[in-house]
Parts: structure tokens; C-alpha cells; sequence
């Protein structure tokens, strides 16, 4: 069993199951606080705790062209808005130790995106911070390799760790998710995330950007909640087809909806069959 983490005022993980969801990328203040206002009123319908995640920088992205978001100064305080008006928990991706003490001044929680999941200088300064951090697991990974990652950020003395299953590397353009990992990356002792939206990504597959199969994150996602993770990561956007970023694996409101009702009923099975 995964120990809880303290972010805000929640207890996630231990039995606590949470959500971490919004758009990819910050698009506009307008788009982002009208899709955290959705997505904060489902995940309270169904009594899950929400992380609000949007990306005000996606450094990692298909080709040049590529939209990158809103930037840090301006995306930041479209998250610090979120926080205040919302009143929910903000996590934004960081991508060096300059950039992690900065925004560490107003995300509660620091995300690692996968392909930086070894820095550890990165990882070395989010911990140091005192904010929770979230660490990606790469595409190119074993499970068992989180380990070392871990004690990395446990070394700065931080306990506010989570670890996120995004799909493995299976040939070109293709990932894989292998439940097996949310079971081996729980013995760490800290919450363990499925990233239902990027695990369905096909990271290039569109040739300058990466392409999708999002009528798999449904049965991935109810997979990875019956296998045990303690929380969901999934980008949502109002309209997936007409967003600048990671469109083709994105989710709307109404989809996560009717995911958060088909996990509910997951969870409450498990609850009964443990007693």
C-alpha cells in the first residue's frame, strides 16, 4: 500500500483515489478557467479530489512549428487564478532547476515530463522545493528503474512524490501500457498514477505531430483502477479535435464524466470485496 501525500489541504493516495486533469497545454485564460470550472464540478459530483494540470510550456514537442503554450510568466498566472477562483490544486510541467524553484512560487504540484525523468539535477531541485512532485515515468523505462528516480527526489529530504505509468516504447510510433508497472512502482511506497490520455498517444504518428487513439482511454483508464493505481491523469479539453496539442488523445468533459461513474463503480467493488 501506497503511503498518502499531503497537497493542499487533500490526503491522496492510501485509499484516497484523485484525479489530476485539464487541457495540455494552456491555451488562453478564457479556455482554462471555463474547463477547470468543468472539470472541478464533475470530479465533486463524484467526491474524487482534482489536481488541475495545464502545460504553460511543452518543451518536448513533434517538430519546430509545433504550438508550446502561453509561456511561464503569463501561464502561471492563469494557474494562480485557476487556484484562487477554483480552489483547486495547480501542476504545470517544469523542465530545469532555475524553472522548478520559480514556478515552485505557485504550483502546488512540479511535473517531470518523461523524457526527463533521469535529470537529476531537475529532479534534485523539485524536490528541494517542498512542493509535491510528479515524475513521469519514460517511455524508454522499466518500472523497477523508478526507484533510483525516487531516492533522487528522497534525498532532498522531500516525501511528496508521485510516480505516473505513461506506456512504454513498442517499435515505431506505438506505446504500449503494461499494468504490471502500477504494481511494481507502488512498492516505492508512494501513489502511483495512470496517464490515461498519453498512453494512447502515438508519439509522431502524424509525421509533425504526434497522432492518437482516444477510444482507448476508457478501457485503459478502467483497467488501470482495477489493477490498483491510486489516481488518473488525463488531459481534457472542451473540444479535442481543434486543440493546438495532443487533440487526437485528449478527452472532453462529457467523456470523463462517464469515466468517473464507470471508476466509481470499479472502486466501490474493490471496497466490497476487501472487507
Amino acid at each position: 500500500m501506497a503511503h498518502s501525500v499531503e497537497i493542499g489541504k487533500m490526503r491522496l493516495g492510501d485509499g484516497n483515489f484523485f484525479l489530476i486533469a485539464g487541457p495540455c497545454v494552456i491555451e488562453s485564460e478564457d479556455l482554462v478557467l471555463k474547463t477547470a470550472e468543468q472539470i472541478a464540478r464533475i470530479a465533486a459530483a463524484h467526491r474524487i479530489p482534482l489536481i488541475f494540470k495545464s502545460s504553460y510550456d511543452k518543451a518536448n514537442r513533434t517538430a519546430i512549428g509545433s504550438y508550446r503554450g502561453i509561456g511561464m510568466e503569463e501561464g502561471l498566472r492563469i494557474l494562480q487564478k485557476v487556484r484562487s477562483e477554483i480552489g483547486a490544486p495547480v501542476l504545470s510541467d517544469v523542465h530545469g532547476p532555475e524553472e522548478a524553484t520559480a514556478a515552485a512560487e505557485v504550483l502546488d504540484v512540479l511535473q517531470i515530463p518523461a523524457f526527463l525523468c533521469r535529470q537529476t539535477d531537475l529532479l534534485v531541485a523539485a524536490g528541494k522545493t517542498g512542493k509535491g512532485v510528479n515524475v513521469k515515468k519514460g517511455q524508454f523505462l522499466a518500472p523497477w528503474d523508478m526507484t533510483n528516480v525516487v531516492e533522487k527526489i528522497e534525498s532532498t529530504g522531500s516525501r511528496k512524490i508521485f510516480l505516473t505509468e505513461r506506456g512504454a516504447s513498442f517499435g515505431y510510433n506505438n506505446l504500449v501500457s503494461d499494468m504490471r508497472s502500477l504494481v511494481i512502482m507502488r512498492r516505492t511506497g508512494y501513489p502511483v498514477i495512470f496517464d490515461g490520455t498519453h498512453s494512447v498517444q502515438l508519439p509522431g504518428g502524424g509525421g509533425k505531430v504526434s497522432s492518437g487513439q482516444r477510444e482507448f482511454v476508457l478501457p485503459l483508464s478502467r483497467a488501470a483502477v482495477a489493477a490498483g493505481c491510486d489516481g488518473l491523469f488525463l488531459e481534457v479539453h472542451p473540444s479535442p479535435d481543434q486543440a493546438p496539442s495532443d487533440g487526437p488523445n485528449m478527452i472532453d468533459p462529457t467523456q470523463l464524466d462517464q469515466l468517473l461513474t464507470q471508476i466509481g463503480r470499479i472502486l466501490h467493488a474493490i471496497d466490497e470485496r476487501g472487507r
